[in-house]
Parts: structure tokens; C-alpha cells; sequence
């Protein structure tokens, strides 16, 4: 179990790593349809995670609430739309370009390791409806989604003037952001048990957000919008399957 829970802690960097990579080999206009089947096929996967992985789990969570299991699921969630429409407006008012990117993508990337970490303390714990294989399902889906953010880091980097190397340590740097939040939620799990419902919440409103305020956006924005929606069906059923099958 420990060893599974490592290797989903390090996916979602080595998404962001691989993504910011793209520095030293891909151009601007080179990188839309990769972009758009990525994020299409991420978002598919991470709509399905929030559902199976996160809200589902918080509400088993809270059977004992009776027919109000949804409650702290609920909270959470619009704790999370709530919180990151602040502060994506308080990132909007950043004067410099560069860095309201870079302050975007840390932004969502603290969520998705919290979820990841969530999860996996769930599963440490043996709680019901978690498992290990929905932890790394989760963990696999954040790291596709992770690729293209890791890009949209490094490359304008590199078009405003910095060196590939340069703006391949900025995305490395945003990566780390995922494993530490992951390890401070497991790290805090046993003061935070009690709040696990309203957590898996959060981060599922959080994922919600980042999927409808940015994955979707971006794919009516691209050249192929059509591959995007097609690949969001094929990662939402694959980890439907996952999670429902193996779960």
C-alpha cells in the first residue's frame, strides 16, 4: 500500500514535468491538438473522479446523517467553487501576464494534490468506499490533465524571452506544488478525519471548477473542439469502468 501510495503521490508531478519538458522540443503552434485531445480526455476523466472518487466516498462517509448524507458533501463542494472564484478574480488583478499564469496553475494544482491525498489517506485507513485502485485511477487522470497545464507554463515562458531550461524549472517548480499538498493532507489525516466528507468535497469543487473555468473553455477555443468532446466521453467512461468495476 505504501508503495502504491508513492507512485500516486509522483504521477501528477511527472505530468506537470512532462508537460513543461515540452519547452525543448515543441513550438506554440504546434502543440493545439495535443493540447485539445489531453485536456479533452482529462477533463472527461477528472468529472468522472470527482463523482466516483470523491463525492461518492464523502457521502458514504456520512451515512450517518440518514437521507441528509449529502450535506458535508455539499458544504465542501461549494467550498471549493467558492474559494477558487476568489481567488482566480484576486489572480486576474495580477499586473503581469507571466505570473497570473504561473499563479493560476499552482492554484489548481494545490487542490488536485489535496484530493490525491485525500484519497489515498482514505485508503490508508481502510475507510468504506475507498480503495487503492480508484486512488491511482485519480492519480493517472490528474497527470494527463497535468501535461497540457505543464506547457501552458514553459512555453510562453519561453516566448517572452527566458531560456528552455529556465522555463523548464518554473514547471517543475509548480509540480512540486501537487505532491506537497498531497502529503500534508495525509500527513494531517488523523486531525482532519473528522472533515474528510467536507475535504472530498472541496476537492471535487475545486476539480469542478478547474474543469468548467478552464478544460472546457479551451476546447471550444481550439481548432478541433470535436476530438476534445469526443475524447471527455472516452475518459469519463474509462474511469467510470475503473471506478465502478475495480472500485
Amino acid at each position: 500500500m505504501i508503495f502504491e501510495t508513492l507512485i500516486g503521490l509522483a504521477l501528477p508531478f511527472l505530468g506537470t514535468a512532462a508537460g513543461s519538458a515540452c519547452v525543448f522540443f515543441m513550438t506554440e503552434n504546434h502543440r493545439d491538438g495535443l493540447e485539445t485531445g489531453l485536456n479533452g480526455f482529462a477533463a472527461g476523466v477528472m468529472v468522472a473522479a470527482c463523482i466516483w472518487s470523491l463525492l461518492t466516498p464523502a457521502m458514504e462517509l456520512s451515512l450517518h446523517w440518514g437521507k441528509l448524507c449529502f450535506v458535508p458533501a455539499l458544504i465542501g463542494l461549494f467550498g471549493g467553487f467558492l474559494f477558487f472564484t476568489a481567488m482566480d478574480l484576486w489572480i486576474s488583478r495580477q499586473p503581469v501576464k507571466g505570473s497570473r499564469m504561473v499563479l493560476a496553475v499552482n492554484l489548481h494544482n494545490l487542490p488536485e494534490g489535496m484530493a490525491v491525498g485525500a484519497v489515498y489517506a482514505g485508503c490508508l485507513a481502510a475507510l468504506p468506499g475507498l480503495c487503492i485502485t480508484e486512488a491511482l485511477a485519480l492519480s493517472a487522470g490528474i497527470a494527463i490533465q497535468n501535461i497540457p497545464e505543464g506547457a501552458i507554463i514553459s512555453l510562453p515562458l519561453k516566448s517572452m524571452g527566458k531560456g528552455s531550461c529556465r522555463a523548464f524549472g518554473a514547471g517543475i517548480l509548480s509540480a512540486v506544488i501537487e505532491p506537497l499538498g498531497a502529503l500534508a493532507t495525509i500527513v494531517c489525516y488523523r486531525f482532519l478525519s473528522p472533515t474528510l466528507p467536507y475535504l472530498l468535497g472541496f476537492a471535487a469543487g475545486a476539480m469542478f471548477y478547474v474543469v468548467i473555468r478552464e478544460l472546457i473553455p479551451s476546447l471550444e477555443q481550439s481548432t478541433r473542439p470535436n476530438r476534445g468532446a469526443l475524447l471527455f466521453a472516452l475518459g469519463f467512461s474509462l474511469m467510470m469502468a475503473l471506478d465502478v468495476s475495480l472500485g
